[in-house]
């Protein structure tokens, strides 16, 4: 056992490795003032079930000892941050219906008061999964579940800054869940230990379109996960947001395995990857590799930053990557050339990178990613 955790550490040393060299590579004049936009995002290796896990809350079953923990939740903007004064980890695996999750939720005051689906479960304590399967941005889920195992879950076409919304009434047809608590709920007068939660997310529910589309060896996700943790008080028993000298309620904690850079969970480009095996066994699992495409695309997604800072002074887009600081527009990713263009009136624009191999993705004004076939 103890050779192959080894393995594994030397697996996750190299691929953390070749991460931190790809985000020395984005340093570049361009990206000034985006630094806490491009930091590399965390990653994750899941492992096949041999057994499908018995979803009840208990995450210390035989299934779950086959899976890794994540790194602990940081604070979402980054490193700069205070680190969260409870911890926070999760667990995956996956079988050919189901994603799996085991969450483990330090808190010495376990609480939570709201009880009906859909309601807006952040407004307690609550833990929290956003998934994008097809990597572009658009089209993703997301889902919160409190104390009570109330479940919020929910559907977004595009995110927020696009001036979308969400669709509640979704419902993710099919999903179990659980959750147990260490210690009681709702009681301030003695200390918790925390809650566990297990959830099970089909397949069928995380697909558009009517034939489910099972992940295979290699198939690669965005994901994250957020803890929403409320400074509170005890009032007449009862657990109370704290409130600040001017009488309006703190603004809640925002933990996050991944972190954004910013203090919003809806900008699904900053998520981590998530990166699917049929393997069981850790030792054996593949190392991750950031993809080609990904390095490619943070050159799209600096011309859509660039864009709305430019648009917010100027009330419209700019035309020309020159308007933009982005020069050269010829970049040089692992070796090989890359070449940037964009095409902008003042109210949309669309950007290209394609390298001299001919791989080729773009970006819309609303941050939709696509490839170009």
């Amino acid at each position: 056992m103890k050779i192959a955790k080894a393995a594994f550490t030397c697996k996750k040393q190299l691929s953390m490795l070749m991460l931190l060299a790809t985000a020395t590579c984005w340093a570049q004049p361009s990206f000034k003032g985006l630094e806490n936009l491009f930091t590399t995002p965390k990653n994750y290796v899941v492992g096949y079930a041999p057994v499908k896990p018995v979803i009840d809350g208990n995450i210390t079953d035989d299934v779950w000892k086959n899976a890794l923990w994540t790194d602990y939740f940081r604070d979402i903007e980054g490193d700069g941050k205070p680190e969260p004064y409870y911890q926070t980890r999760v667990k995956m695996l996956w079988d050919d219906t189901y994603l799996y999750f085991a969450a483990d939720i330090k808190d010495e005051h376990v609480w939570a008061y709201l009880k009906n689906h859909d309601e807006i479960v952040y407004y307690d304590n609550d833990f929290e999964i956003f998934i994008d399967p097809d990597n572009n941005a658009h089209q993703y889920f997301e889902f919160e579940v409190n104390a009570l195992n109330t479940i919020f879950d929910l559907f977004l076409a595009k995110p927020y800054r696009t001036n979308s919304r969400e669709l509640i009434s979704w419902d993710a047809a099919g999903l179990r869940s659980a959750v147990k608590v260490h210690g009681t709920l709702n009681n301030p007068k003695d200390k918790d230990k925390g809650w566990t939660v297990e959830m099970a997310i089909p397949f069928k529910a995380l697909t558009m379109g009517s034939v489910p589309f099972i992940p295979k060896e290699g198939t690669m996700w965005r994901i994250n996960f957020s803890r929403v943790e409320w400074d509170t008080t005890v009032e007449n028993g009862k657990y109370v947001k704290k409130k600040g000298a001017d009488g309006k309620t703190l603004p809640e904690n925002n933990w996050v395995w991944s972190p954004q850079g910013v203090i919003n969970m809806h900008y699904p480009e900053h998520w981590g990857y998530l990166l699917f095996t049929q393997k069981q066994k850790t030792n054996e699992f593949p190392a991750f590799n950031l993809p080609y495409a990904e390095k490619q695309k943070q050159y799209l997604w600096l011309v859509y930053y660039r864009q709305k800072e430019y648009q917010s002074k100027n009330n419209r887009y700019a035309t020309t990557l020159e308007e933009l600081n982005i020069t050269p527009s010829v970049f040089a990713i692992d070796g090989t050339d890359n070449t940037l263009k964009m095409e902008a009136t003042d109210n949309l624009f669309y950007a290209t990178i394609r390298s001299a191999k001919n791989e080729a993705w773009s970006i819309n004004f609303e941050g939709l990613v696509e490839k170009i076939k």
